[in-house]
């Protein structure tokens, strides 16, 4: 159940959720691309412990969204980079 606050009229303003998603009845593949989109953040933390003493500790973190919005202007000298990659290889052999 989504929660909602009502506003001093008696109107409901969307949650949190309903702003990111909208409102819309949408499928798996709509939540992933606007979750790619949008980015996401997944942070964790990982304790590796023997006889109760912790010997390893890692905070883990991964950004999860589409290569175009980390990297906006990368489409054409990717391609450029890959192709004199490419030249100095066949260069070498």
């Amino acid at each position: 159940m989504a929660r909602t606050r009502r506003g001093s009229r008696g109107s409901k303003s969307p949650t949190v959720a309903e702003q990111v998603l909208g409102t819309d009845d949408a499928s798996l593949l709509d939540v992933v691309d606007n979750a790619l989109n949008k980015g996401v953040v997944l942070s964790g933390d990982l304790t590796l412990a023997l006889a109760q003493v912790d010997l390893v500790y890692a905070r883990l973190s991964v950004l999860l969204c589409a290569a175009d919005r980390v990297l906006p202007n990368e489409d054409a000298d990717f391609i450029e980079r890959h192709r004199t990659r490419r030249a100095r290889r066949a260069r070498r052999a």
